[in-house]
């Protein structure tokens, strides 16, 4: 994986993220709400660690994600007050209900249950047709990681299973261009961690929208999102790491009101 002062250089550079719905740069006369339905085409990339059992690889591929997915659930929501300030939330869930073989360190598969909430109030600013939102908050991530340990290699080790959660937070920009009538283009991106739960965590992308109805518009985006998550002393019980990036394509359906 990239190190994380090359992620910090492109967020500061690009400034780009993904998911959410796109607002119209139009004033309004009092809130405005947006709700999206969205899927995921995620991967998940990285390693962890659980007690004894260090650097468990987390590779799981959207062809293992439909295989094993047995609960899956993404929304995203957010309200503009007078096109001035707002609330965003965002969150998805997936429970993969079987194993994915990584046959490596002495781990002969792993469990993946990953939840992520993201809540963030934002200030827009509007300059013509474009909009930029600057925004803050929280992103908690929920997971449960379990490994079946090969006793061959890592003898008196049991088979294990953590669930961790941990709150971050988030800050982050968001610039919307409308291209033409029927179509916008965002870009978003945040960083967060700071060393408060994870050493660092971020977010990036962009997204296309097509507004095929004066209040329904389909998206199509890229989404990242990375974290570099430790808590407790390694070669312990109690140790856990997380240090992954949840990445993808997206397509959602936005209905405004």
């Amino acid at each position: 994986m990239a190190s994380k002062a090359t992620w910090c250089l492109l967020f500061l550079m690009m400034s780009v993220a993904a998911g959410g719905t796109a607002q119209s740069a139009a004033k309004t006369d009092g809130w405005a709400f947006a709700i999206e339905l969205y899927m995921l085409a995620s991967s998940i990339d990285g390693d962890a660690s659980l007690g004894r059992v260090t650097g468990v690889d987390i590779a799981v591929d959207f062809g293992d994600i439909l295989d094993t997915l047995d609960v899956g659930a993404m929304i995203h929501f957010e309200a503009i007050n007078h096109n001035k300030w707002g609330i965003v939330l965002d969150y998805g869930f997936m429970d993969l209900g079987d194993t994915v073989s990584v046959a490596r360190n002495g781990v002969l598969e792993a469990d993946v249950r990953q939840g992520v909430l993201e809540a963030f109030v934002l200030r827009r600013f509007s300059k013509g047709p474009n909009t930029l939102d600057v925004y803050g908050g929280i992103r908690w991530w929920d997971n449960d990681l379990g490994a079946t340990v090969d006793s061959t290699v890592l003898p008196g080790t049991p088979s294990l299973k953590v669930k961790q959660d941990w709150i971050d937070p988030v800050i982050g920009v968001r610039w919307h261009h409308p291209i033409s009538g029927k179509w916008d283009l965002m870009l978003r991106g945040d960083i967060g961690g700071f060393g408060v739960e994870s050493d660092f965590t971020s977010a990036l992308g962009t997204s296309v929208f097509w507004n095929f109805k004066p209040k329904f518009s389909l998206e199509l985006a890229y989404r990242a999102t990375w974290v570099d998550f430790e808590d407790g002393t390694p070669q312990t019980p109690d140790y856990f790491a997380y240090d992954t990036v949840t990445h993808g394509p997206l397509v959602g359906l936005v209905f405004r009101f």
